[in-house]
């Protein structure tokens, strides 16, 4: 059984990837819950929609976010009626909000209602958040000192603006969700995906009980870096790290993970850092790490697994 710690998109075309080489059935992925958010009344959960509609093979490729086909008649309708816009809600999509914001009303758990969900869009992988605790991610905006959540700086914001803060609303009294640990301390390999080392890996290390499971398992640990050759694929992940103090490289992130990952790997255009990195204490796997196509991500999937711990 192998467990990735994942959070958007590059998770989910990590698990996508993983899914070709090996059974679904044999795959858990704990999801970053930090983001999750309540607006119109709806419980929204980005990453852990990010990750369903892609396993499902019904996400957006255009968009990396939300699903395929989609109509926007409710924002037009809302729009006229000069409602909140800035976080786009297609049709479709607002059927998944409804079914879960339903379902936690009658008192059922997050991790209950995700499995529902991945039940209904067939999704053998066990998706399980990475708490059932209100945990809210928060940033310190560098000119004004506001803090705003997440989605306000990444979505309304376009994540534009220069962050001085993090910081995880509710992390110290959360705990981790049912199986999580379990299946971190039994896992055959624990992979870190190639997300947002700060905002979407981050917050899942912040609950102290999933750090320590996962430190304990080191060297079974593989994470892969989201930062080539100096720049994050998608999103903010190299600007945020700058402006909070970390190198905005692999070296960077290699310095975020070295105490609980045994092995990092990195894109072959930053194989002249590999030294650096081993400095360090980890062990690094040069390869192709940019998921242009499905082969692309099987291939680095494939590299992860034959680590040797």
């Amino acid at each position: 059984m192998i467990v990735t710690l994942a959070g958007g998109v590059g998770a989910a075309r990590f698990l996508k990837g993983l899914c070709l080489i090996q059974p679904p059935e044999d795959l858990i992925a704990v999801i970053n819950t930090a983001d999750d958010t309540v607006l119109h009344g709806l419980h929204i959960s980005p990453d852990i929609d990010t990750v369903t509609y892609s396993l499902a093979g019904v996400d957006n490729p255009e968009t990396g976010w939300g699903l395929i086909g989609e109509t926007w008649k409710v924002m037009e309708s809302l729009n006229s009626l000069g409602g909140v816009t800035w976080f786009q809600l297609g049709d479709k999509d607002l059927g998944t909000h409804l079914y879960r914001t339903n379902r936690l009303t009658d008192g059922d758990s997050l991790t209950t209602v995700t499995s529902e969900i991945a039940s209904q869009f067939k999704i053998k992988t066990k998706l399980l958040p990475m708490t059932n605790d209100k945990v809210s991610t928060f940033v310190t905006l560098a000119d004004s000192g506001e803090e705003i959540s997440f989605q306000e700086y990444f979505v309304k914001l376009k994540h534009s603006v220069a962050v001085s803060d993090i910081r995880f609303d509710g992390v110290k009294d959360s705990r981790p969700g049912p199986e999580v640990i379990e299946s971190i301390i039994s896992a055959e390999k624990i992979i870190i995906a190639p997300s947002n080392p700060l905002v979407s890996i981050g917050p899942i290390l912040a609950i102290s009980e999933i750090f320590s499971a996962i430190q304990s398992r080191r060297e079974s640990t593989v994470a892969i870096s989201p930062i080539v050759g100096g720049l994050a694929l998608k999103g903010p992940a190299d600007r945020l790290m700058r402006e909070l103090g970390h190198e905005p490289s692999v070296v960077g992130v290699a310095r975020l993970y070295k105490d609980f990952a045994g092995t990092l790997v990195i894109d072959n255009i930053d194989e002249s850092h590999r030294t650096a990195i081993e400095a360090l204490g980890m062990r690094c796997v040069v390869t192709d790490t940019v998921m242009s196509s499905p082969t692309i991500s099987a291939s680095l999937a494939s590299t992860v697994l034959n680590v040797e711990s």
